[in-house]
Formats: structure tokens, C-alpha cells, sequence
């Protein structure tokens, strides 16, 4: 029998010179917007994807013109704090450098833009430099952003807990000069090609891509069940951090009808002290890294690798690489996955204002000016500002005496969005079209019309006050975390969308496929039945999410291998 073909991006790693290519002639080519194909591979490791607009994508088609190609670049912020000097640069680079004039916050906590045009890319990734951010490592078969709890209310544990996010993030970093060689006209080496090292990810890097979570519980807003590698934080009995439980195989991306891929829920491996993290962290990427399917990306996540190996066996290998033993778990609990809204005050006594944005889209527009506005605030804020994995951001420490005058500017800037309702204050949208190339439906220009009905029928049957976590996305990738939302609409084809129902409101359990391929109509004829039930028949302080379990509506799915089982 003969052996199994690898998958054709581990032959482009290991031949492309630690992530080089030739993605300095590509960037240089001047008859196309575009970059040769092999490096639109290579490009996803510095941090940025080629695009286009689909929107137009026929009518340049019948013109003879080749697709308008743009990039959109995602920057590597653990944690997602950002000074104010930084979200000045932020926002001045989006204006002179992209095509859209917006910045675009993702659920993995950090920024992105769209509508790169090529010649722009090396001014853009020199503009974040200049203010101490980049974009390496953001995409790509490789550790991607480290996310960690937006807490402000446990002032110390949150303090800890961003440190750990930025200590992983720049331990498990690609040790490859080549971003800063293309980017930052870092001088090139002048050895051979198998003088650099890659000490931890070897010339064929990842299987796939690699996410990391840090989350305080009770408070999942990370919802650490969708990453390769979550931690959970443990606190010590005085308010500080005595380490973590140690998860991994949790993840959401999955091909609509192979049954062969699903979402699943990350497993708990162990305790670790705070000594030991980096360790672990290193450890547990290194078996994914050996054991990681390299011959079918559909199945390369971490996810299949402990799903195939086992846990206990995954354990094993983690613990030999580590060179220590997990102590058993700690007990812990999570009880939301969603953002706090609103003014909070933390320990110390400082002030954090957490603004809701549709979509996490920074624009200005007709109906307010968000863009114009957070930027105005960072002229005068003496703190920073946070990003969160709900798409959303914090105005954070912000001084008693400075709360007043933050407060007017945001209402001054629209930026307070008072009148958007529980359901909309819980809901995800992925970019999808026009310029997401897997996108089968609209998500992001749509879902927010969509609550707008939803809402509608929940006032009519007179729970509108409920928080019901709502979430849409284009394609089954799992961007916008859709598989762990109370209701959730994924993208088949134009104007239709599997429907899910039954996660539990806080992250821990997977919904279910309740309906196939239905448009809008059979959507809002669905969702007015159930919410009718649901106001006659919940029990008290029940969750949308459990109440259609309850009742039979779908069944609870805690391990993603039951996730196409028939209702």
C-alpha cells in the first residue's frame, strides 16, 4: 500500500525558506494587484490574506479586468489592550492606507483592515511597527493571537492574566526573521537556508492554525471550548493567580455534510503552577505539532488529534515534552460568555465603559460616527482601550473625576447604543461577503436586520428582555464561534442558512442543527413558534439555549463526534 500523500501547503512550507517564497517579487510585481499563488499562502504567516470584492466581481469579469484584488491584514494583540498613541496610529492608518476607511474588530480580540491594495501593504505593516505592533503570526498554520478575559472588576487576577496572554504570545512566536526581513528592511542573512532555525515548529510549522485562550472564570468571554489551547485561571485565596487548568482540542470549524468534521469542546488536562505555564503551552503545541494530521487540513485541527489519540494518551505525550506532570484540575465555573455593557467599577476604583459595535465594524456612517468618535475619546483618555472576543470595546481606567466628560463624548459620537436590545447586545457576525472568499451567505450585512425582526417577535410575546446569544456567519469555518450560540444561522448558499439551537448562554455545551437550508421567512416563522413556547413554558430564569433542550427541540451536545447525530 502506498503511503498517504501529504497536503500540498506542508511541501510550500518546507520549501518556501522559513515563510519567505518569493513574496518579495509578488509585493514588487506591478502588472497585478495580486500575489503569485504559492504566496498567498506564505502571506497568511505575516499576518494578512488577499481578497476581493465579490460585489463586483462579475461586472470586472465582463470588462476583462482581473479581480480587484485587496488584503486585509490582522494585527497580533494578546489580550487586546491598546494605548492611546497606538489607537491613533490605528485609526490615521486606516484612513490613509485602505480602501474602506474603517477598522474592523474580530472575535479573536485585535483589529483588522480590508481593502489593501498591494503597493500598501509595506507602508501599512511599517506604520503598526512604529507604534510597537505587527502582524506576525496573526494567520497561518502557526499559534494566532492570545486571547484573555476582558475583566475589570478583579483588577489583579485581569492584570496577571493579560501578562500570561503577551508571555505565551511572544514564547510561542515563529523565530523566522523573514517579517522583518520583507516588512522592515531588516537586513537580510546571508547563510544558507538551513543555518536559520525553527527550534519549536520546524520547517512545516503546524499542521493547521493554532488559538490559545486565558479565561477568569465565571466569566467566559474568550469561550476558551473553541481553542486549540485554552487556560483556565485559578486563584489563590487572596485575589492573585496561583496557575491554571491546562485544556486543549477545542474548536468550531467544520465542512457543511462531511461527517467527518464538527465542532468540539476543548478537554481538560490539568493544573499547572504558574512556573510550569510556558512550558505547558510549548508542550501541548509540540504534540499537535508531531501528531496533527498533515495529509487532510479538513482534519488537521488540534481538536482531531485528542479526539484520535484520546485524552489520556494526548496527556502522555504533553507531559513527555514538557518534562512534568499536570496536577489533577482545580474546580472552577463558568456562568456567561458574553460582555459586561455599560460603566463598571473595579477594585482600585477606576472606571471602564464597555461600548457595544454591530459587527465590531469601526465606520463612520449616517446613524453615527464611531470611528470619528473613539478617536476623539483617545485625544483625551488617560487610559487604554480593550478589545474584546465579542467584537466590542472597553473604554478602560478611566478616573472618577474624567468619567463625566468620557460619557458626554460618547454620547456626543453615538457611541452609547443604548437602544439596541438584549439580543443584539449578544450577537456575533462574521465578515463573509463581499470580501470573505469561503462566504456562501451574507453575516455581517445581514444579521443586525435579521435581530431587528427577532426582536419584534420577542417583544410580542413579551420576552424581550431576555439575553438569547445569537450568532451568524457565512460559511460552517466557525469565525464567529456559531456552533456555541443559543440561536445560531450558518451560511449554505444565497439567503439560506442551517439553523442551530441549544448552547447553554455560557460556552459550555455545543448547539445542534434544528433546521436545513431555510431563508428568512421560515426563520421568523420558526423563531415565533419557539419564543411563543418559550414565554408560556420556561421555568424560572431558564435560558433560551436550555429550554429548547428541555423540551426536546434538540439534544444536548457536549462532545462534538454526537454533534450530526439526528435530533
Amino acid at each position: 500500500m502506498s503511503e498517504k500523500k501529504l497536503a500540498a501547503n506542508e511541501y510550500l512550507k518546507v520549501n518556501s525558506n522559513y515563510l519567505r517564497g518569493t513574496l518579495e517579487e509578488s509585493v514588487a510585481n506591478p502588472v497585478t494587484g495580486a500575489v503569485a499563488d504559492d504566496d498567498t499562502q506564505l502571506t497568511k504567516f505575516h499576518g494578512f490574506y488577499m481578497q476581493d470584492d465579490r460585489d463586483i466581481r462579475n461586472e470586472r469579469k465582463q470588462q476583462k479586468l482581473e479581480p480587484k484584488h485587496t488584503f486585509m491584514l490582522r494585527a497580533r494583540i494578546p489580550g487586546g489592550v491598546i494605548d492611546m498613541p497606538q489607537w491613533l496610529q490605528i485609526d490615521q492608518i486606516a484612513e490613509e492606507l485602505t480602501d474602506y476607511n474603517s477598522i474592523r474588530l474580530t472575535t479573536r480580540q485585535t483589529f483588522q483592515y480590508h481593502g489593501i491594495l498591494k503597493r500598501n501593504l509595506k507602508p501599512l505593516i511599517k506604520g503598526l511597527y512604529q507604534v510597537k505592533l505587527d502582524s506576525i503570526a496573526a494567520c497561518g498554520d502557526v499559534n494566532r493571537n492570545v486571547m484573555a478575559t476582558t475583566n475589570p472588576i478583579q483588577t489583579q487576577l485581569q492584570k496577571e492574566v493579560h501578562e500570561w496572554s503577551v508571555k505565551i504570545s511572544e514564547h510561542l512566536l515563529p523565530k523566522t526573521r523573514a517579517y522583518f526581513e520583507l516588512w522592515l528592511d531588516e537586513e537580510k542573512l546571508e547563510t544558507p537556508a538551513d543555518v536559520e532555525q525553527e527550534p519549536v515548529y520546524g520547517k512545516t510549522y503546524l499542521p493547521r492554525k493554532f488559538k490559545i485562550a486565558v479565561a477568569v472564570p465565571p466569566y467566559n468571554d474568550v469561550d476558551i471550548s473553541a481553542n486549540d489551547l485554552s487556560f483556565i485561571a485559578i486563584e489563590d485565596g487572596n485575589g492573585g493567580l496561583a496557575g491554571f487548568n491546562v485544556c486543549a482540542g477545542g474548536g468550531l470549524g467544520s465542512t457543511h455534510g462531511d461527517v467527518n468534521t464538527y465542532p468540539q469542546l476543548t478537554r481538560v488536562l490539568g493544573f499547572c503552577k504558574l512556573e510550569d505555564t510556558l512550558d505547558f503551552a510549548q508542550a501541548v503545541m509540540m504534540t499537535q505539532r508531531d501528531n496533527g494530521n498533515r495529509y487532510d487540513r479538513k482534519r488537521a485541527r488540534t481538536k482531531y488529534t485528542v479526539d484520535d489519540m484520546g485524552v489520556d494518551a494526548f496527556r502522555e505525550a504533553t507531559e513527555k515534552h514538557a518534562g512534568k506532570k499536570f496536577e489533577p484540575a482545580r474546580d472552577y465555573e463558568f456562568t456567561s460568555q458574553g460582555d459586561r455593557f455599560g460603566w463598571v467599577e473595579d477594585m482600585n476604583g477606576k472606571w471602564h465603559l464597555t461600548l457595544f459595535l454591530e459587527a465590531g465594524r469601526i465606520v463612520d456612517d449616517e446613524r453615527r460616527t464611531i470611528k470619528t468618535g473613539l478617536r476623539e475619546i483617545a485625544k483625551v483618555h488617560k487610559g487604554e482601550y480593550r478589545m474584546t472576543a465579542n467584537q466590542n470595546i472597553m473604554i478602560a481606567n478611566v478616573a472618577a473625576e474624567d468619567k463625566a466628560q468620557i460619557e458626554e463624548m460618547c454620547k456626543q459620537y453615538g457611541l452609547l447604543g443604548t437602544e439596541h436590545s438584549p439580543i443584539m447586545l449578544n450577537s456575533i457576525a462574521c465578515v463573509a461577503l463581499p470580501t470573505c472568499a469561503l462566504a456562501m451567505a451574507e453575516s455581517e450585512r445581514y444579521l443586525p436586520r435579521l435581530i431587528e425582526k427577532f426582536d419584534v417577535l420577542a417583544e410580542k410575546h413579551g420576552v424581550g428582555d431576555q439575553e438569547i446569544v445569537t450568532r451568524m456567519t457565512g460559511c460552517p469555518n466557525g469565525c464567529g464561534r456559531p456552533f456555541l450560540a443559543e440561536v445560531a444561522f450558518v451560511g449554505k448558499g444565497p439567503g439560506k442558512y442551517n439553523m442551530y439551537l441549544g448552547a447553554d448562554g455560557k460556552g459550555t455545551r455545543l448547539n445542534q442543527m434544528y433546521r436545513e437550508n431555510i431563508g428568512e421567512e421560515e426563520i421568523l416563522a420558526e423563531m415565533d413558534t419557539i419564543l411563543e413556547r418559550y414565554s408560556k413554558e420556561r421555568e424560572q430564569d431558564e435560558r433560551f439555549g436550555d429550554f429548547v433542550v428541555r423540551i426536546g427541540l434538540v439534544k444536548p451536545v457536549y462532545d462534538g463526534r454526537e454533534f450530526h447525530a439526528t435530533n
